[in-house]
């Protein structure tokens, strides 16, 4: 391609000898100079190592199937019964415990069909009112009767107390004797059950588990907890959570409670 008449450059225009000279020849590096600079910039680091995720991701991996083989172990020796309260279908676990608002001090008795716990052949006396003392709450006499909701609660915490108020306004609503409703203060002293009785003016009956074996009877490891248990001990529904801490909620779940329990 030759170049324009006026001199100008076009498109493809070639490098003009004179303006690549510049000044003159390059200037060479003084090495002296060059490692002068170097050293007040100081050694240089090396870039920083990719880190490889994937160790870390089957690192992650291991523990969650570490965590579900112990999860599946512990089910399987605790019979697959879950550590909060007593599942739907299930049978309740009878016990007989001591009022708080009694003079009746003691640790509950889980076999409340065995007065002493020692009979001829290790064969219990039927769960009758001869053998009761009215000054406990006995859960085997009361689910004879009829359906029972039952509630676990740690007197200490307040969002705990409130199902027990929310069962104690329900009290009123329902005919008496068509229903119990009660309370267990679980792994708490006598006086402190006693004391939450009487500052919420309680008269649903409230016992205590002074020993914390209702608790572990029944695996309560949280509150509120509800069980809402059919004529006989068969449990028919577990509540938990604040949710039934209102009776306008917990309300529809008792009355189809007593419907079931009219029509079985």
């Amino acid at each position: 391609m030759s170049e324009t008449d006026g001199g100008g450059e076009g498109p493809g225009h070639r490098l003009d000898p004179d303006r690549a000279a510049g000044d003159g020849p390059p200037r060479r590096l003084d090495p002296d100079r060059a490692a002068k600079a170097a050293a007040r910039r100081g050694p240089r680091r090396p870039p920083p190592p990719v880190i490889d995720t994937r160790r870390y991701q089957r690192i992650i991996g291991l523990v969650g199937l570490t965590l579900v083989v112990v999860i599946s172990v512990a089910l399987l020796s605790s019979g697959g019964k879950s550590s909060f309260g007593i599942g739907a279908g299930q049978r309740l676990h009878f016990f007989a415990a001591p009022l708080a608002n009694s003079t009746l001090n003691g640790d509950a008795n889980l076999n409340p069909r065995c007065t002493q716990g020692k009979h001829a052949r290790g064969s219990c006396l039927p769960c009758t009112l001869a053998k009761h003392d009215s000054r406990a709450l006995n859960t085997c006499l009361i689910a004879k009767r009829g359906p029972l909701v039952l509630a676990f609660f740690d007197p200490g915490s307040g969002g705990c107390v409130s199902e027990v108020s929310a069962l104690q306004t329900l009290s009123r609503q329902f005919a008496s004797g068509s229903i119990t409703f009660a309370a267990v203060a679980v792994g708490t002293s006598h006086g402190d059950a006693a004391k939450a009785v009487r500052s919420n003016h309680w008269t649903i009956p409230v016992a205590y588990d002074a020993d914390g074996a209702i608790r572990e009877a029944y695996g309560v490891a949280v509150c509120p907890i509800i069980e809402l248990v059919d004529r006989g001990g068969l449990v028919a529904q577990r509540l938990i959570g604040e949710h039934w801490n209102d009776p306008r909620a917990l309300a529809p779940q008792v009355r189809a409670l007593l419907k079931r329990s009219r029509t079985a």
